[in-house]
């Protein structure tokens, strides 16, 4: 079970359809500088076979890439993050039910048992990493796999063209960023997550994720950025200022970085990275690059 929680973990940090070959899917630019190249890939860190093939261009780039970039490396060796698990996302033993109210106990069950989790499963877990958990549920509902994620596939490209991978952040630095939330806000976290689960909203929203990025539909993404920065519930803050703001500002340092020392790069990472004010892309261009929508 520990191993299925890395996993779920991992595809978080984002209705099938009659796939479409090589179409364009979720968000690409071309950022120059230094004489260099570099295109960025907006992933999704779930997937279906339909997903794939990915567009040409893609796919040619990844083959004839100096490097591959992604958040995190899928070749990620478990037990690195496992002890991130253990260090970040664990507690004592009913910890998490004990912080609850009896009726909220009662909706967990509810919402466990909707997604087929054992409850005993998330007995030794913090009450955010529950909460993923069931997010990542509802993804796993609507036929998305972890294990076709856009990331493990571009991974696979790489490494078949002997193309390094190398990852841009660790399992422990994105783990530890949740527990700067208290436990009041962490059960904050799964209490407005469970919420989302009843009302149907979680599934809606993962509807909406997923069919942007398949179509690479600006205007989408575009909504998708107005209603986070307009969130101002505990879990819509903290993904908004520290999971997206915060990280875009540190990702968007390491990839200047990579700009500068290589010539031909691909970095793929999650799309919502891509997207609203403060992205990764407007952050590269305030630095001087010269930064390209592509689609």
């Amino acid at each position: 079970m520990r191993r299925q929680i890395i996993v779920v973990f991992f595809s978080l940090l984002c209705l099938a359809l009659p796939p479409t070959w090589g179409a364009d899917r979720g968000a690409l630019f071309k950022v120059t500088a230094y004489n260099h190249t570099m295109y960025l890939f907006g992933t999704m860190h779930v997937g279906t076979p339909e997903f794939y093939p990915l567009e040409p261009r893609i796919a040619d780039a990844v083959k004839g890439a100096s490097t591959l970039a992604l958040e995190i490396d899928p070749g990620l060796d478990p037990a690195i993050a496992a002890h991130a698990l253990k260090t970040y996302g664990m507690t004592s033993p009913g910890a998490t039910r004990q912080a609850l109210a009896p009726a909220m106990r009662a909706r967990l069950d509810r919402a466990l048992a909707k997604a087929h989790i054992d409850p005993e499963a998330v007995v030794p877990l913090k009450p955010w990493l529950v909460a993923t958990v069931l997010a990542m549920a509802e993804y796993a509902r609507q036929g998305y796999r972890t294990d076709l994620s856009v990331d493990a596939h571009l991974a696979q490209l790489a490494r078949a063209s002997k193309v390094p991978v190398v990852g841009l952040e660790s399992a422990g630095s994105q783990m530890s960023l949740f527990n700067r939330l208290t436990m009041a806000e962490q059960v904050g976290f799964l209490e407005e997550s469970i919420g989302l689960i009843e009302s149907g909203k979680q599934g809606v929203e993962v509807s909406k994720i997923v069919n942007a990025w398949r179509t690479a539909d600006q205007g989408a993404f575009d909504e998708i950025a107005a209603r986070a920065s307009r969130d101002t519930s505990v879990s819509g803050k903290f993904v908004k200022h520290i999971l997206l703001e915060e990280r875009n500002n540190a990702l968007a340092e390491k990839l200047a970085q990579l700009l500068e020392r290589e010539a031909s790069t691909v970095a793929a990472i999650g799309v919502l990275h891509l997207i609203g004010e403060n992205s990764v892309p407007s952050l590269l261009g305030e630095r001087g690059m010269s930064v390209e929508r592509v689609y």
